[in-house]
């Protein structure tokens, strides 16, 4: 089994007959029913988080040479902390993302959706790079505090993949020694904007906080924020566009919404998540030894007919889609998670009401980003159709 090319019937299967299974040479234990990842993930006690982002390729050294030369680490600090320092480093960026700080952002992320979507001539587009790359970033930014338009965001975008890739998928040697260049730049570009903070934004803000923690934390934070975000619109715009009339439906109050929820549930962006058993444990009858470094299977579970009757069709009007785990469940739970459902169903009511008779350019599967914990669209090509009024009773 592929785990970089896991589908939706291998998650059936591993539901089913393997709930919990032992995955031969990589050594990890795949958990794919609801209720044993979200049991995972409510207990930080006895699965800890410290294996989240080590890398899933191990990196030779003289590739972790490269990157130790920019000063690269990835200290405890959010998703893979497991210690007392956690809670005061997420207070830390909490106080970025309040819900009234989120709701605050709805006009700019409309005003960016426009503008984009003003620019599109068609007839056909792709509406990764047109829309859904860099407009998060840009969103991401501003809700820290950080002046967009001073920093080089297609640079934060090639940052970002290459680290996303370097960290999550399954290189060759070459091209690990090519990843490892942007990743250390963009370490080093970090470890600058935090030095030279002087402003009130997250990086003023980890002013008192030790560089090394401080850098790590951005790391992570300034990838996950924005690169997850890019992976939903593309997964949702993909979603909708292939199911018969929910494009023209999402004019209704609360169908975009309920959308982006089904699009998190069946096609979460990230897809997997790890832990580690720090004490022998039983899941699903399935004794797992101490140490065992758990790959909880957080598309599939959203696919749990226990939880989600009918989970392969997309329902916007599901009562329970919110009970998915794509942002994860407990301490950990994403703090972006606000934002990010903001902005996919902003983008998508915007993009709905300029362009009415969108659909897809082709029926093909598109191609994938296939990473072990990111799985989205790389390209979702559309035909634009004419932006007139739609009148009623009009085809």
């Amino acid at each position: 089994m592929d785990l970089f090319q896991l589908g939706p019937a291998d998650l059936r299967s591993l539901r089913a007959d393997a709930p919990v299974h032992r995955a031969g040479e990589s050594g990890l234990w795949l958990v794919s029913r609801y209720d044993d990842v979200r049991a995972v993930l409510a207990d930080p006690k006895r699965f800890h988080p410290d294996n989240a982002l080590t890398a899933v390729t191990p990196i030779p050294r003289p590739i972790l040479r490269v990157l130790a030369r920019s000063g690269f680490s990835l200290p405890p600090t959010l998703a893979n902390n497991g210690t007392g320092t956690h809670a005061g480093l997420r207070r830390l960026v909490a106080a970025f993302l309040t819900p009234a700080r989120v709701r605050a952002m709805r006009p700019r992320i409309a005003e960016l959706a426009r503008d984009r979507l003003a620019r599109l001539t068609g007839p056909v587009v792709d509406l990764h790079p047109a829309l859904a790359r860099d407009l998060p970033a840009i969103v991401l930014l501003e809700v820290l505090g950080i002046r967009s338009e001073g920093v080089d965001v297609p640079a934060l975008k090639a940052w970002s993949t290459a680290s996303l890739e370097l960290f999550w998928g399954n290189p060759s040697r070459e091209r690990q020694r090519e990843l490892a260049g942007p990743t250390a730049e963009f370490h080093r570009w970090l470890t600058h904007r935090i030095r030279t903070a002087r402003g009130d934004d997250l990086f003023g803000a980890l002013r008192d906080v030790p560089l090394r923690e401080a850098a790590g934390l951005c790391y992570f934070l300034l990838i996950a924020g924005q690169e997850t975000t890019t992976q939903l619109l593309c997964a949702a715009f993909d979603a909708v566009l292939r199911q018969d009339g929910l494009w023209a439906r999402l004019a209704e109050p609360g169908v975009a919404a309920g959308v982006v929820e089904e699009v998190l549930r069946r096609d979460a962006p990230v897809s997997t998540w790890r832990r580690i058993a720090a004490e022998p444990v039983t899941l699903s009858g399935v004794a797992v030894p101490a140490g065992a470094h758990l790959l909880l299977m957080l598309a599939g579970s959203g696919s749990d007919p226990e939880v989600f009757p009918d989970p392969e069709r997309l329902c916007p009007a599901r009562p329970n889609s919110r009970k998915h785990l794509a942002f994860g469940h407990g301490r950990h739970f994403c703090l972006g998670a606000g934002l990010a459902r903001l902005e996919a169903e902003v983008v998508l009511r915007e993009t709905r009401a300029r362009f009415p008779r969108l659909r897809l350019a082709s029926a093909e599967p598109p191609p994938m980003l296939s990473l072990l914990s990111f799985r989205a669209p790389l390209s979702v090509r559309v035909r634009l159709g004419d932006t007139r009024p739609e009148r009623a009773g009009a085809p």
